[in-house]
């Protein structure tokens, strides 16, 4: 038996065509478009919340919630290993879809209520609803595009900006409902932002509910899992997984791994004022990685052993595809300094004051990286498929080795400036980190919708939502070192000039290295992939 003996790709429908793409792409986009505007509405006044809410402004709460967003983001990504599972085994992509949209809308109304454990209950039910709703809407893009359809990475690129225009519409709706919904001061109006991303939510849920009659049999159940009851035992299992996500995004969990391991005298103690300190014994950041690596080698092996199942070619593109997953992690490792190191390096070491004495705010940067994706996705989509015609198109390694690098020089910018542009105040000028944000963009074009299309490509044909939250994950694995990472430059006291320049040196080496390594090692990854581009 061949390749595919035993599983076949599904048979697209022969979908009517908008601007030279399956119309319900656009459907998708929009639907996307409202869940990004929920997220990322909600995600810029997280940490902000926390410690205007739950501290009274106290700048003693900022530890607590770096870590709370910190945990939050990489529990996110992690959450769709099990989502995309649950569409493929249980119910399908479209009910997986709802289902999670209907849950993510209830926690984000949840948060807005004032009670610690109330708004961390909620967060963790977002984090459930959005297991299953992230890997799945991405693996129905996939679905629209025939085996060997040259338009599936473009597609995958207008998707992407749907993703993005709603990352940058959101911040600036929700910033200033939250300054100017009330007369009370901005740092009590963070529930009018929680309400806007909840509504937001409920508008994906429709649209996607309403226009889902364009897919067709595309991502409807299996006959096998067609019943209704499967649909409420996934709400069930959703009732019962929210208290294991609160546990772990409280700390209790590493609370719990680090008291079981002193008294097993594998770690010593740190005390504090006569008291164990457990965050500082043992990080809960750390006991993420581990648990976040433990759960991308269980999920490797159950995508190498359908592979196996189904034979050698199928068995060394789940290869090629694991080995991509690694890089991935690198990318997003220094990506996501914007939410962190970034942050500090616009506040205490750019010059942002402009004409006139105004002072360029410092979550204003935030908007710089989807507002740039959305206006060179659409020509970074006609450039590849420019090349495609004239047979020059990357291959989807040398795509993601581009990314890399792209990525690594925008360091080289910081790298200059904070060598070389430093002023006698300290300050580097404005416009290194504004282009910092730009080179970051043009690596991530080259590398995350690619990467949403090749796990549709790769991934054996019974686990694509499955393989697609192995994609989120190794992305919340990059996001909770990036973590680490940021706090290393920052050091007990602070980001310096001298810190930062030491910190992000090494990252320019370590994403050049990376990114040439891809190029060197893509003819072998190529002939794992058995023809697919």
């Amino acid at each position: 038996m061949s390749t595919t003996e035993k599983a076949t790709a599904p048979t697209v429908p022969d979908y009517p065509q908008t601007l030279g793409h399956p119309r319900p792409l656009w459907m998708l986009f929009m639907t996307e478009f409202w869940e990004r505007f929920a997220f990322y509405g909600m995600r810029w006044a997280l940490a902000l919340y926390i410690v205007a809410e739950f501290f009274h402004g106290d700048p003693a709460g900022q530890g607590f919630a770096s870590r709370t967003y910190g945990a939050y983001l990489a529990l996110v990504y992690a959450a769709a290993v099990f989502g995309g599972y649950v569409a493929d085994r249980i119910i399908g992509y479209q009910r997986s879809i709802l289902v999670g949209a209907v849950v993510m809308a209830a926690g984000l109304f949840m948060i807005m209520l004032p009670d610690e454990r109330i708004f961390l209950l909620g967060l963790s039910t977002v984090i459930v609803g959005n297991g299953l709703f992230k890997p799945n809407i991405s693996s129905m893009v996939g679905r629209l595009y025939s085996v060997g359809d040259a338009r599936r990475d473009r597609g995958f690129t207008l998707f992407y900006m749907g993703i993005n225009a709603g990352a940058l519409v959101s911040p600036l709706v929700t910033g200033w409902l939250a300054s100017h919904f009330t007369d009370m001061p901005m740092q009590q109006n963070y529930k009018a932002v929680f309400l806007a991303s909840g509504v937001g939510m409920l508008v994906s849920l429709v649209w996607f509910w309403i226009g889902r009659r364009q897919l067709g049999p595309v991502g409807r159940p299996a006959p096998e899992q067609a019943g209704r009851l499967r649909v409420v035992y996934v709400f069930l299992g959703c009732v019962l997984a929210i208290p294991l996500v609160f546990f772990m995004l409280g700390g209790g969990f590493s609370e719990l791994v680090a008291r079981a391991l002193l008294d097993m005298g594998a770690i010593k103690p740190t005390v504090i004022d006569g008291a164990i300190n457990y965050e500082k014994t043992l990080p809960a950041a750390t006991v993420r990685a581990w648990v976040l690596g433990v759960l991308f080698v269980g999920l490797s092996a159950l995508l190498l052993v359908e592979g196996f199942r189904e034979g050698k070619v199928q068995r060394d593109r789940v290869f090629a595809m694991l080995i991509i997953f690694v890089f991935n992690v690198l990318f997003w490792m220094f990506y996501e300094q914007a939410g962190s190191s970034f942050n500090f390096l616009a506040q205490n070491i750019v010059d942002r004051e402009m004409f006139g004495g105004w002072v360029f705010p410092v979550g204003w940067f935030q908007s710089v990286a989807p507002l740039s994706l959305v206006l060179l996705a659409p020509f970074v989509s006609l450039a590849w498929g420019w090349l495609d015609k004239r047979r020059m198109e990357p291959s989807i390694p040398r795509k993601f080795g581009l990314g890399l690098i792209g990525n690594a020089l925008a360091f080289v910018v910081l790298m200059y400036a904070l060598s070389e542009l430093v002023d006698s105040r300290h300050l580097i000028p404005f416009w290194p980190l504004v282009m910092v944000y730009v080179l970051q963009t043009l690596g991530e074009l080259c590398l995350s919708p690619i990467g949403l299309s090749m796990v549709t490509k790769l991934a054996p044909v019974r686990l694509v939502g499955f393989a697609m939250g192995g994609w989120f994950l190794s992305t919340g694995i990059g996001n909770n070192l990036s973590g680490i990472f940021a706090g290393h430059v920052s050091g007990e006291t602070g980001m310096t000039v001298a810190s930062a320049l030491s910190g992000f040196t090494f990252s320019f080496w370590l994403l050049a290295g990376a990114g040439v390594l891809l190029f060197v090692i893509a003819p072998l990854i190529n002939r794992l992939m058995h023809g697919v581009k």
